[in-house]
């Protein structure tokens, strides 16, 4: 019994300490030489004053573009003024996309309203189910923001037949493909191969905290309570469409730190 008391504290002091670290995790070989910098899931987590650390690490990697995956806030908060320093910091470093996780989905309209003028304030592009253009070094992007519908995430308070994301329902909320080279901004990746049958080429994903619990690189747990859930984090190949899945910053983690993620694509 001392023994098992003794590896639950061992077990528990071990995520204080992880759960203040913040990694920097790079895959510099998808073929190119933009650099994006992938910040998801932030939920009530602060690294510094104003989130500094977590701008900081971004500015060391000189991104040409920040895309921010959903969750910046929770859906019970109701200051919005970390947010509003964590967006501005961000803006000053690189161009900024962003869109709404399940956390933003689920606040009050006027919440909404405020988060997406502090967005407009901060010169950061919100995308909900719409798009934008962007050249970056002689190439360019159309950067896509998909809102899927709550009901994936959860249904009358249940995680029960929460409904499914086909093609067609990408192509219903944002259109068909556009033309050129395009980046898919898409807060849950569990439809990873919806979103390369519609034709994205990058897809960035966050939702699933890379498990929460990580044991020998295996994600335990999803958000939604189900065991072992795909596309937890890390790079996913889907028929030469790529899947990005960041693990996040926020909410408790074992095994998991807290990780920005860079990519030259």
């Amino acid at each position: 019994m001392k023994f098992i008391l003794f590896l639950i504290a061992a077990f528990a002091v071990y995520a204080i300490i992880e759960n203040k670290f913040l990694l920097t995790v790079r895959h510099e070989n998808l073929g190119g030489s933009v650099r994006i910098a992938h910040i998801s899931d932030i939920h009530k987590r602060r690294f510094g004053s104003g989130n500094s650390r977590i701008c900081e690490k971004v500015r060391q990697e000189k991104p040409d573009m920040i895309f921010v995956t959903g969750d910046l806030i929770s859906r019970y908060e109701t200051d919005l003024s970390m947010a509003e320093a964590t967006l501005k910091g961000l803006s000053d470093i690189a161009p900024v996309y962003m869109i709404f996780g399940n956390h933003e989905q689920d606040i009050s309209d006027k919440l909404k309203a405020e988060l997406s003028a502090i967005a407009g304030k901060c010169g950061v592009v919100l995308l909900r189910n719409d798009s934008a253009e962007i050249t970056v070094k002689g190439r360019r992007f159309t950067v896509c923001g998909l809102e899927e519908s709550l009901e994936v995430y959860i249904v009358n308070g249940s995680y029960k037949n929460l409904k499914e994301l086909k093609k067609a329902d990408v192509t219903e909320l944002i259109g068909d493909r556009p033309e050129g080279e395009v980046l898919l901004l898409a807060h849950n990746p569990f439809f990873g191969e919806a979103y390369a049958e519609w034709g994205a080429d990058y897809t960035f994903s966050g939702h699933v905290h890379g498990g929460v619990v990580r044991l020998f690189g295996i994600a335990m747990l999803s958000p939604e309570r189900k065991f072992f859930p795909k596309n937890a984090k890390g790079v996913y190949d889907l028929g030469g469409k790529k899947l990005l899945v960041s693990a996040g910053l926020g909410k408790l983690r074992l095994f998991n730190p807290p990780e920005i993620v860079i990519y030259d694509i």
